[in-house]
Order: structure tokens, then sequence, then C-alpha cells
């Protein structure tokens, strides 16, 4: 079964999620994820359009023009830095893009991404000798930290290309955990949607939807949802579908938390920016139910691409179907296979089951 807990996931599908999550394009420099989403998409559908902002999705149209349209979207950047400035000593100053958590940020390896090329980085820390009598180190701004990539001098960092506004994204390899149950990676947040995108796509290669089918993935989404507006506004979808990964809280205890490794796809009830619409809620479960596709209740501090799409045009009803992973926003995201294959389930059957009528019926709310 898809959804069996003790599932190796197929080499195609890892080697997909490897390729993807190692790629590198933090916010408004997607360019390599694009490329990535460009090539794979061109055979399954009948066109690929991008955005103004360089959002790129994949269209299979229906032979009927007044079919419904569905927009399925990742979103393509990761959380990473921009350089701000070059020091006299030939550091970097950076600003962060997207959400960090600044104690994580010190000790790792990035690459630094110029115009004449990429270079390795780390980001600085302070050894513990040099703390000794000092009090320890006090609270700590990601703005505090420098980058450093060998260079002697402002003038040596120059003659590589490196000028502010250039990019700092972290270097991490894509592996299995001992039991093969797991994932560690960088940017499971939002590569899991660009895989999942594309294993639809493959799945569905055959079938004949009910809709005209809108599939791809938006820019600039951890820096406040900046890419499904120009998405939506462009392809007009009567409903919307963010496939993005959420923080799981489960390594102390499950009771009264939400995003349990191992226990299937989220269906996300609220965030501060969604309230999940009561026609929506009873599609997904049913969904789920039928098919029987693990799922667990969601609730989250944060919010996705469909908390910006629900608000555009004349009002999009939305949802996001999501996986959770440990310790997102960091350079190492643990996740569970069995989860993903969950979603990717229920992706593949949300978009066999809608038609004129489902669609309709979420709509209008009965």
């Amino acid at each position: 079964m898809f959804f069996d807990k003790q599932s190796n996931m197929e080499d195609k599908t890892f080697q997909r999620i490897k390729e993807l999550t190692e790629l590198q394009g933090t916010s408004g420099f997607e360019q390599d994820v694009r490329a990535y989403m460009r090539k794979a998409m061109t055979p399954l559908v009948d066109e690929v359009q991008q955005d103004g902002l360089g959002g790129i999705f994949g269209i299979r149209h229906h032979q009927d023009e007044e079919a419904p349209r569905i927009m399925l979207a990742a979103h393509m950047d990761e959380v990473g830095f921009l350089v701000t400035t070059v020091t006299e000593r030939g550091l970097f100053k950076v600003t962060p893009l997207g959400g960090w958590n600044p104690y994580v940020v010190s000790a790792q390896r990035f690459t630094l991404k110029t115009a004449k090329g990429d270079y390795p980085c780390v980001s600085s820390s302070v050894p513990p000798h040099l703390l000794r009598g000092t009090g320890g180190q006090k609270s700590v701004e990601v703005t505090d930290i420098l980058f450093d990539a060998g260079f002697e001098s402002k003038e040596e960092a120059e003659s590589f290309g490196v000028r502010p506004g250039d990019t700092v994204v972290p270097q991490v390899e894509t592996i299995k955990t001992a039991n093969g149950k797991h994932i560690i990676s960088k940017a499971w947040d939002n590569r899991y949607g660009c895989t999942v995108v594309l294993d639809a796509l493959e799945a569905l290669q055959q079938e004949q939807l009910g809709h005209t089918l809108i599939a791809g993935a938006n820019v600039q989404e951890e820096v406040g949802l900046r890419g499904s507006r120009p998405s939506v506004t462009k392809f007009k979808p009567d409903l919307f579908f963010a496939v993005d990964c959420s923080p799981a809280d489960d390594t102390v205890t499950k009771n009264g938390t939400f995003g349990h490794l191992g226990e299937g796809t989220l269906l996300r009830i609220f965030d501060p920016g969604l309230i999940m619409l009561p026609a929506m809620k009873e599609f997904l479960l049913d969904t789920a139910e039928t098919h029987h596709i693990p799922y667990q209740y969601f609730v989250s501090k944060g919010g996705t691409d469909a908390g910006a799409a629900h608000m555009s045009n004349e009002g999009i009803p939305s949802s996001v179907i999501g996986v959770p992973g440990r310790y997102i926003h960091t350079h190492q995201t643990l996740f569970s296979i069995a989860d993903y294959e969950a979603a990717r389930e229920m992706v593949i059957q949300v978009l066999k089951a809608l038609d004129k009528s489902t669609v309709d019926t979420i709509i209008a709310g009965k």
C-alpha cells in the first residue's frame, strides 16, 4: 500500500527529492529550481507559462472551455540570506530571506552565489576560548553574524564578483536515515511541493480530468506570500491548492501538538491567514477516507500561499495539502517517506475527483 509505514521509497522519487532539495534558490533567486521544473513539466502538460515574477506552471487544458480551473501550487524558494555589505576584511554582512532562528545560523556551510560563480562559505561563530571571562555570548541577531568565504580583503572579494545583493544558501547533502523511513535534507519547505507536483502530473498523464489543471510553483513565498497573488491573477483558478511543508512538533510529545511524523498528510483547518471553508473540509475528508489515506488535522501559527490566494480576484476557495517536517527553516529537515506518499496520493485523488459539479458545490458552500 502507498501508506505502508515500512515503505521504501522507490529510487526514482528519492532521486527527484535529492535533486530538488540540493538545488539552491532563495526568495527572488529561484532560477535554478524554475529551470528544473520547466524541463520536468514540459512533457507532461499542454503548455508551460510563467507569471511576471517568475512563478512557473504547466497547464493541461480541458476540451470544454467552461470546465473549472484548478490550481496546484508549490513554491520554489527556500530560506536563505542576501549580502548587504562586504567588509574591509572581506567578510559579508547579510539580511535573512525568510524566517530564521538566529541560534541555528552560525558555524554552517553555505554557497555564496555571485554573477561570476558560486563559492563555498561559512557563517561565523565565536569559539569558546574567546568567550572566557566575558560572561558568555549574549543574544544573537542574524545581522550580527558574518559570513566568510576566505577572502582576505574587500578588494579580493570584489575581484571574485562579490557584490551586495548576492545570495547565500545552505549547502547540504540529502540522505536517508538508517531505518530507511525518513529523509534528511534542506529545503523540504518547499521542494516537497515541487516534487509532489511533478509526481502527480506523471501519475495523471493518461487520466481524463474534469477540469483544466494549472500545476507548478510560485516564487517568494518565504518573504510574505508574494508569488501567489500574481499567479492567481494570471491563471484565474476556481479553486487553489497549496502543497507545502509545515513544522512538526512531535519530538517531545504528541499530546496537544500538531504535526506528527508518520501519521499522514496534513489537513490544515486553520492558520492566521486562512480558515478552511466547511465545504472544502468535507470534500478533503471524504477524499481521504474513501481512499484510506492517512491524514492528521493541523493548526498552524504560520501561513502558506493559500492564505494570499484565497483573498485574490473575487475570492478563491483554497486549501493546503501538506506534510510535516522537523526542524524546517534550518540546514537540516527530517521528514517521513510515508507522509510524503500519503500526501502524493491525496493530491492525485483530489485532482481525479474534481469536476464541475464538485467544484460548484465547494464554491457554493452548501
